[in-house]
């Protein structure tokens, strides 16, 4: 009963439990979105001449996560880049909600289009890319 318990409270706490592609989705959309369902992330004001994006973390450092948008303010593409010990827990969730298409690599399937999911290792971060099949 106690591994159970273990196993809720790591669901609905680990940040990685809430993961969604919102490529594709509009600027305000996303922002509306971490707001009610992402709280463990804080949003962090950034100012780029080159690109478009928003850009949130946690308290600990672990994560960031970025979202690119293209001049008309939807999402082209996604970027988290976490702590390497975090690794094992994206690649579980990963392989639970993807299909698995390759060594660290998945593809989600959400109406009618592909995207690709990639995980790749840093030296001192691990970096998961989500972008539209081309």
């Amino acid at each position: 009963m106690k591994i159970i318990k273990l196993l809720v409270f790591l669901i609905f706490t680990s940040p990685v439990a809430h993961s969604q592609n919102l490529v594709g989705n509009k600027y305000n959309e996303i922002a509306r979105y971490m707001r009610e369902k992402r709280k463990d992330l804080n949003f962090d004001k950034v100012t780029n001449s080159k690109f478009i994006y928003l850009k949130y973390s946690d308290n600990s450092d672990t994560q960031t996560l970025l979202f690119f948008m293209n001049a008309d303010s939807v999402c082209k593409s996604i970027r988290l880049i976490c702590d390497p010990a975090l690794k094992t827990e994206k690649v579980n969730e990963f392989n639970s909600i993807y299909k698995v298409n390759g060594q660290n690599k998945w593809t989600d399937r959400r109406e009618g289009r592909d995207f690709n999911i990639e995980m790749t290792d840093e030296k001192w971060s691990c970096i998961i890319t989500i972008e539209p099949d081309k």
